[in-house]
């Protein structure tokens, strides 16, 4: 467990080289100084099969992983802000060991952990586990999944429209209404 600043809550965030953990990050940089917390920011980097299967931890495999990961880091936070962010107290991990289980041992009961929530096929679930979906059952914190946006949509959410015939239906809202009306 990494030592806390007084005992207080963190925001907790796991990245990799996603959509969602960029978009995760940035959310998490501004929650951490909405609420004026330290930013605990981990890359975690499971053990290739057949090195955990030989046994060979000791050839430099681990120091490999955790010097990507550190890059990847430092990448990332170089996209999303320009750095390290301004105004936030962050710490920056980069582990070697499954990301769900590396993430839900980072963060305690009061901390936030945000992930990112992206979309993958069935044949990678098959092969990589969901890290969200680890999370959200195994976590004793609050948990945010953050998902990037639709680019399909973002460009029509980005435009200012003053034509009237652009006005939220409200008929779905209105169903929506009645069927929770009626489930009680």
């Amino acid at each position: 467990m990494i030592a806390r600043p007084e005992g207080g809550p963190r925001v907790v965030v796991g990245v990799d080289d996603s959509a969602g953990a960029r978009c995760a990050l940035s959310w998490a940089i501004g929650e951490a100084r909405l609420r004026r917390l330290p930013l605990l920011v981990a890359h975690s980097a499971p053990l290739p099969p057949h090195v955990s299967a030989a046994g060979q931890l000791g050839c430099g495999i681990t120091d490999a992983l955790r010097g990507s990961g550190a890059e990847l880091v430092a990448r990332l936070l170089d996209e999303v802000c320009g750095g390290p962010p301004e105004g936030v107290e962050m710490t920056a991990l980069a582990l070697v060991g499954e990301p769900g289980a590396t993430l839900v041992r980072l963060a305690g009961e009061d901390d936030i952990l945000v992930v990112g929530n992206g979309t993958r096929g069935m044949f990678s679930r098959l092969l990589r586990p969901s890290v969200r979906l680890h999370c959200a059952r195994r976590a004793r914190a609050t948990l945010v999944c953050v998902r990037p946006p639709s680019f399909g949509t973002l460009p029509d959410c980005m435009t200012v429209r003053d034509e009237p015939e652009h006005v939220p239906d409200r008929s779905r809202f209105r169903w929506l209404g009645r069927a929770l009306r009626l489930a009680r």
